[in-house]
Formats: structure tokens, C-alpha cells, sequence
């Protein structure tokens, strides 16, 4: 028997409220794990907010957010042992896992396509009245399904690292490796939160030969030169498309660049991004996940310069291992620590958000208590 808490998220807008809950067993094949670490996505601030709507996803309410995590096993189910890597799993292990479950068995699944099975469930869309209770990340555990994918994080990985690699690090090494992005090639990345600089650590590790950043925020753009930005464009300074636009073009040899990256998540930042773009250049669409938003577009322009739009929702699962070996390799040549810098223990999940609401956090992140 487990009982731990969970910060319960009843109506949008509204506080958290933390409640215990008791998990009686965990059934064969499932893991349960106790969470030590969950960041605040976007996605969370957007739930948070009503404008990404859980219930359309097949979600419920009352439930409990959270998803980019990292924690210990702290109960495996009957016929579990090892990762998804054949490594050795124990109680105490620390691990990662994708925070959607595919069923494995689907046409989607069957044809390598796991993030459109037709049976996907994921965190933040249980019920927190009813068994298991843990279904999201701010709470003290939360239970893996059974055949749940899942990796043991590597020693010189800390848990301030860990826990952006579920989400925000292979949601944006996927987009980089759906677009080919390869030696010598140029990138843009609209957005310097967290997807973004950690787009731009993986641009620069692919070998992209120019990187630029683009942010409001100047503290986010001093990170993107510390993460490998050769250029940043300060929206504060620059506050015409046009002119963000010609000095892509300076530093991308008249031509623009062969990949754009959409990470912001406003609507009106994808046709400024089309036009950054190259003849034939790749945009990758990963931040806009709110519904029934619009902007206005000329397809003659896209149609006419050959270039390709690639949408990415969620990852497929075996690249959270790579980004636990692009942790490991870049832990001490980039600053990734300073993402996981601002902490609030889970009673303080609403100051959290409101740090997080205010971007004065890059990344927020809720560390439970160890010794509960």
C-alpha cells in the first residue's frame, strides 16, 4: 500500500488543492514510480490556463498535470526487470519514461507510428477520484501502465536533467531529426524557453553551421548564446517581421535558413517563420497545441519556394534514449543545469505557476520531499 499526495486540478484558473490518495497494489507489468522531480511545461501552464483543452484529448476532471519527470521505482509489477534498453531495473532506480502509452498493437503502432495509436492515453488525463489516483507528475508517485516504455537515467545525469528529457528535449530532437537537419545547414528557432534552447543545443550537435534565437526575453537570449547561438534577435529591438526577417537573411548568406523551428506557440510566428525560410527549406511546427487558433497565410508563397511544413506532436519513445546519451555527452559543455535552476517544493505548486505564468522562471520545477 502507497499513499502520498497529489496536487489535485479541479476547474482551469483555479489553485491547486493538495489531497492524499492511496494506491492499495501495482499490478503485473506495471511500475510504480516515486517521483522526485516534474518541471512546468507549457503545456501544464496552458491547461492550467483552460486553453489547452484535456478534456478533448479524452481527459478528465478533477486530475493532476504534471508530465516532464524524472523519479525512483518504488514498486515494479509482476514479469518487469529491465528498461526498454534490456538494463537492470530495482527498487531505487532512477528512470524516465515517455508520458503517453501507446497499446504496441494498433495499425499506427504496427507501422512505427506510436504517437497515433489509436488507443494513446497519457499523463494529465486520468481521473484523481478514481484508482490509481497518481495520473500526473505533481503528486509524490505515479503509475506506469503495463509494456510502459521507460529508461534508467545514467549516473552522471542528475535529476535537473533528467526531467526535461521526456518532453522538451526529444519532443524537439524528434522535429530536428524529422527535418534532416544535418552538417553546415542554418536554423532558426522562434522561442527561447525551454524547447528552445535546448532546440539550439541540438541544432549546434547536429552540426548546424549557423543558429539563431529569437525571444523577448533577455535573460532566455543570454542562455541561447550560452547553449550555442551564434545570433540572437531580441523581439524588443526588432520589432518589425520584416527587419527580423533581413537579418536572418545577413546572417544566412541572402538565402535564409534551412530550417525554421516554431516553439513560442503564438499562431502569427508561423508566417514570420515562413518567411525566414529558404527555397526548400523545412519548418518545423511544434509550439501551437490550442485549438481552433488561426492565421492568415499565402499558400502561393509556400507552394512557389518548394519549402515543407512538418507538425510534431510528442516523439516517438526510443528518442528519450537518445536524449539521455545527448545528456550525458553535453552535460559539461553546455549550462543545461541553469534550465532546472528555480525549485518549489509541491505546497508551493501555485507560486510555481505564477513564476512560471510570468516567464520570470525559464523553467520551474516541483521537487518532492525525499524524506516523505
Amino acid at each position: 500500500m502507497f499513499t502520498g499526495r497529489i496536487a489535485r486540478f479541479d476547474t482551469p484558473g483555479q489553485p491547486f488543492t493538495l489531497t492524499e490518495a492511496t494506491l492499495t497494489e501495482v499490478g503485473p507489468g506495471e511500475v510504480l514510480i516515486r517521483v522526485t522531480r516534474t518541471n512546468i511545461c507549457g503545456s501544464d501552464l496552458h491547461a492550467w490556463h483552460g486553453t489547452f483543452n484535456t478534456k478533448g484529448l479524452g481527459g478528465q476532471l478533477p486530475t493532476v498535470l504534471g508530465h516532464e519527470m524524472v523519479g525512483e521505482i518504488a514498486a515494479l509489477g509482476d514479469g518487469v526487470t529491465a528498461d526498454s534498453d534490456g538494463r537492470r531495473l530495482e527498487t531505487g532506480t532512477r528512470v524516465v519514461f515517455p508520458y503517453f502509452f501507446s497499446c504496441h498493437r494498433c495499425y499506427s503502432c504496427l507501422h512505427g507510428r506510436r504517437t497515433a495509436c489509436e488507443k494513446l492515453s497519457m499523463a494529465m488525463l486520468g481521473n484523481a477520484e478514481q484508482p490509481p489516483y497518481f495520473v500526473g507528475g505533481y503528486g509524490d508517485y505515479f503509475l506506469l501502465p503495463a509494456d510502459a516504455v521507460l529508461y534508467r537515467v545514467p549516473d552522471s545525469v542528475p535529476d535537473e536533467l533528467a526531467s526535461g528529457a521526456n518532453c522538451a528535449l526529444s519532443q524537439v530532437m524528434y522535429g530536428l531529426e524529422r527535418a534532416n537537419l544535418t552538417f553546415g545547414e542554418s536554423v532558426v528557432i522562434q522561442g527561447a524557453g525551454a524547447l528552445g534552447l535546448y532546440a539550439v543545443a541540438v541544432a549546434k550537435a547536429r552540426g548546424a553551421r549557423v543558429v539563431i534565437a529569437i525571444d523577448g526575453v533577455a535573460e532566455r537570449l543570454e542562455l541561447a548564446t550560452a547553449f550555442g547561438a551564434d545570433h540572437v534577435i531580441d523581439l524588443t529591438e526588432v520589432t518589425e517581421v520584416r527587419d527580423r526577417a533581413k537579418h536572418v537573411r545577413t546572417w544566412t548568406s541572402g538565402r535564409g535558413a534551412d530550417v525554421v523551428v516554431e516553439v513560442v506557440g503564438i499562431p502569427a510566428a508561423i508566417d514570420e517563420g515562413l518567411k525566414m525560410l529558404a527555397m526548400y527549406g523545412r519548418y518545423v511546427e511544434i509550439g501551437n497545441i490550442n485549438r481552433g487558433r488561426t492565421f492568415d497565410f499565402d499558400p502561393s508563397s509556400f507552394l512557389f519556394s518548394n519549402k515543407t511544413m512538418i507538425g510534431v506532436s510528442l516523439y516517438e519513445p526510443d528518442v528519450l534514449s537518445r536524449a539521455l546519451t545527448f545528456l550525458e555527452q553535453q552535460r559539461d559543455k553546455i549550462p543545461l543545469a541553469r534550465l532546472g535552476a528555480a525549485t518549489y517544493s509541491l505546497d508551493q505548486i501555485n507560486d510555481a505557476f505564477a513564476a512560471a505564468e510570468s516567464k520570470r522562471d525559464v523553467r520551474a520545477s516541483i521537487v518532492m520531499d525525499r524524506g516523505r
